[in-house]
């Protein structure tokens, strides 16, 4: 790794320190010769292409200007150098401009639902799950036959998802283009936007580790809803006061949940099946 970090940024590497966290690679604090510190991650052999996508998702994202995102010095193989972000506390005025900073973001759009970065790969990942970009012409297309409909067939394959919950999630996606609310353009999505992926730096918050893609705004603010993040009122609030939501944004969320939830089923077991099961009832209910 350290080898890898000198080739990127052309610095020798003085010392590099683990840090905590990290449930797809090793993440260290890495010093250079020259006493500048830079973020480096090393992924797992087993995700291969992880690192391009990542660096590919992060560059789009810093594109537009509009929301905190670390520098991207490169990429090698399954190893990712960025600017080091120091750690602060949530505070009420970073939050406030994180929601403005995402509305803008998502507004800066994307060439098609499911469209990849300029640059990354069609076969990218989701923490530890492999994820398909392939652009489609409208969302609720997309998300069936990209998102939902390929983990289904794995959860039941893995035995994670029975019969009876895979026929709710596949009437879902029967009627996906009835419950996906008014059509909307395709917005430039971070794609994995939990609570653990906004880094709360000393004077503002970050957007790091992404899943970017063309996709549906409502996406990331349901992603935010799903394990909770602090001040999420506050983004929200700022959010709309820049862009306001469609009418019944909130009783799509658990629609917009369907992804991470199946996601985490085949990663981590039966327990995310039946919160997915209860969210695509949810989904079917409010329509």
């Amino acid at each position: 790794m350290a080898d890898e970090v000198a080739r990127i940024t052309g610095r020798p590497v003085a010392e590099a320190r683990r840090l905590a966290g990290g449930d797809t690679a090793a993440a260290f604090a890495v010093r250079l010769a020259d006493g500048a510190e830079v973020f480096a991650k090393s992924i797992s052999p087993s995700m291969p292409g992880a690192a391009a996508a990542e660096a590919a998702s992060l560059r789009w994202l810093a594109e537009p200007g509009v929301v905190a995102v670390p520098e991207v010095f490169g990429d090698g193989e399954g190893v990712l150098v960025t600017e080091h972000v120091a750690s602060g506390s949530p505070s009420a005025r970073a939050a406030e401009e994180l929601g403005r900073g995402l509305a803008r973001l998502h507004a800066a759009g994307a060439p098609a639902f499911g469209s990849a970065p300029p640059g990354g790969p069609a076969d990218a990942w989701i923490g530890l799950a492999p994820m398909r970009n392939e652009p489609e012409e409208d969302w609720p297309t997309f998300y069936a036959r990209h998102r939902v409909q390929p983990y289904v067939r794995r959860a039941v394959d893995e035995g994670v998802l029975n019969a009876d919950s895979a026929r709710v999630l596949d009437q879902v996606c029967e009627a996906l283009a009835d419950l996906a609310g008014p059509a909307e353009p395709p917005a430039r999505l971070h794609g994995d936007l939990w609570s653990g992926n906004v880094h709360w730096g000393e004077d503002r918050a970050w957007l790091i580790d992404p899943a970017a893609h063309g996709g549906h705004r409502e996406t990331d603010l349901a992603m935010l809803h799903l394990f909770g993040c602090p001040q999420l009122d506050r983004i929200v609030a700022a959010y709309t006061e820049v862009h306001p939501l469609a009418e019944g944004w909130r009783d799509r969320i658990a629609l917009h949940q369907l992804f991470p939830l199946l996601v985490h089923a085949v990663l981590f077991g039966y327990g995310y099946s039946a919160q997915a099961t209860a969210a695509a009832r949810r989904a079917l209910a409010s329509h």
